[in-house]
């Protein structure tokens, strides 16, 4: 009997757990492909008010919406192109000065 088949399920539905935590974060409600807008400003804005908005999280605004963007950059790594890494961490920029942390 092989088993292989077995673990390769499992290991396939455990791979994407960060997915669902994008999608589902406890914390933000956040807009729906918001990582994948093309205006580093369009994702900072959404973040900054999905947080401002949110009630069940832990830290302030600032705290929220740079972690759950630091979190999806780390999460997607290497499958993550040059080009939306580099609107990310734009995006990143603009969330600090969207706080008044520049």
């Amino acid at each position: 009997m092989n088993t292989s088949g077995k673990k390769r399920t499992a290991r396939r539905s455990k791979k994407y757990w960060s997915a669902n935590v994008t999608k589902h974060s406890n914390a933000l409600d956040l807009d729906r492909k918001v990582f994948n807008y093309s205006s580093p400003e369009k994702i900072a804005a959404s973040l900054k008010r999905s947080a401002e908005k949110s009630t069940r999280r832990k830290g302030t605004p600032y705290q929220s919406a740079m972690s759950m963007l630091n979190f999806y950059i780390n999460r997607a790594g290497k499958n993550l192109g040059a080009g939306r890494k580099q609107i990310l961490e734009r995006a990143k920029v603009r969330l600090r000065k969207l706080f008044g942390k520049d």
